[in-house]
């Protein structure tokens, strides 16, 4: 999302944007542990529009601190590992173009070829809003400057010059999968060349690993709790609300919020005023606690921490359960430390940004189509399997609808280890 502190506080780019064919056309899955392609296919309907696909997930919100998904790019194929970010619009990896103050070495940067989209070009237009958008010649490459924003043929961003000013180290991808609402996102130029419908949803699993997918052929015909997008507020953004926070089930006297889901963001960020009302009511004036012993669990620590839960007030009974473990965090140390961070610290101002620790153990669903965002709970800890009808971590019928590769995607996923970050 535009003035996100995740992984920076100010990133800023000067990027390149081509056009691409991401390998084996989604007829398939990726295996975050090998790397290399599983031959399957996806569901095509023949009395409705578009497919679904289906792709593993690796990392956490702690201590990896971000959740990601291996995409291969280019011709021949090369795998790209992308930070899962449906706050950003773009997709981009870092390019060997030369690049300044890229993270990976340069054979896990992407080598640009004649591919790339000239400055004329509507893709173009949708990423360079604003007064900088200028073409010399209609022929000139697309050359463009993100501020903290951020296949068939796919359009996608290539980063050359990147500084990251905020306190706290980038995320070890080669890049951004953007799944935000506008025009440059890889779900709207799917959803143009009549691939998939524009519908996105990810698993992330409390312990490691989940997957992502596109399309809605994927989404059980019943139990999916729904909310209403909010409109007006941002045409690349998924915002909901209002909302009102309850706290053990009574209400705070926090009403009115409007919420931002953002799968970029590790953490959950409200603005000052709302931070400070959470922190009084979960224990004033800290954020960490910890025991005479380590404690192992944070499930050993539940009944101490009482739930919080977020009321959408626009819809009936459309409710975000959290327990205590669905915003709190167990270090590598034993201690149990606040997963709900003060978002004016981070220059977030008055936005309030639902992060990945909200989500964990449950399938959010991104519905452009219907303009709603959905969630039910499930365990993420494992690949939805075709084989069988019944797949353990789902009941039926989900297994049904989420299957749809011929053969297994194997669920052993590469961990990652790296040092504790806010992402926002």
């Amino acid at each position: 999302m535009e003035k996100k502190s995740k992984r920076i506080v100010s990133l800023v780019m000067m990027m390149l944007l081509f056009f691409i064919v991401i390998a084996a056309n989604f007829q398939g899955c990726f295996s975050a542990a090998s790397q290399t392609t599983i031959k399957g296919k996806s569901i095509t309907p023949a009395n409705d529009r578009g497919g679904s696909a289906v792709f593993p997930v690796t990392g956490n919100v702690y201590p990896a601190g971000h959740y990601s998904v291996i995409l291969n790019i280019g011709n021949p194929p090369k795998a790209f590992d992308l930070d899962i970010d449906t706050g950003s619009d773009l997709t981009w990896v870092q390019c060997d173009a030369p690049c300044t103050g890229c993270t990976k070495p340069s054979d896990k940067l992407y080598n640009p070829k004649n591919n790339r989209v000239p400055c004329a070009s509507s893709l173009c237009q949708a990423v360079s809003t604003g007064q900088n958008y200028n073409c010399d010649t209609p022929t000139d490459q697309c050359d463009y400057e993100v501020h903290s924003l951020l296949q068939p043929r796919i359009a996608f961003g290539c980063g050359y010059d990147q500084k990251y000013l905020g306190p706290h180290s980038p995320p070890d991808t080669a890049g951004i999968l953007g799944l935000g609402r506008g025009k440059a996102s890889i779900l709207s130029q799917l959803r143009t060349l009549g691939i998939t419908k524009n519908v996105v949803g990810h698993c992330f699993s409390r312990a490691e690993g989940g997957f992502l997918f596109f399309g809605d052929r994927l989404l059980p015909p019943s139990g999916i709790t729904w909310t209403p997008m909010l409109r007006g507020s941002s045409d690349t953004l998924y915002s909901s609300g209002p909302a009102e926070l309850l706290f053990g089930g009574k209400p705070t006297g926090i009403r009115a919020l409007k919420l931002i889901f953002d799968s970029g963001s590790s953490y959950t960020y409200f603005n000052a005023q709302v931070y400070k009302s959470i922190l009084n009511l979960v224990r004033k004036d800290l954020i960490c606690w910890k025991t005479a012993k380590p404690i192992e669990s944070i499930f050993d620590v539940e009944s101490f921490f009482k739930p919080l839960t977020i009321n959408f007030t626009n819809a009936k009974n459309v409710k975000l359960q959290l327990a205590p473990e669905d915003y709190l965090i167990l270090t590598k140390d034993g201690n149990v430390c606040l997963g709900i961070l003060n978002g004016g610290e981070q220059g977030l101002e008055n936005f309030n940004v639902i992060g990945d620790i909200f989500m964990q153990d449950r399938v959010v669903v991104y519905d452009n189509e219907r303009q709603q965002i959905g969630w039910f709970s499930t365990n993420c800890n494992r690949l939805p399997n075709v084989d069988r009808e019944y797949n353990e971590g789902f009941s039926q019928p989900y297994a049904a609808y989420f299957g749809i590769l011929e053969e297994h995607c194997p669920a052993t996923y590469a961990s990652k280890k790296t040092n504790l970050f806010t992402k926002k």
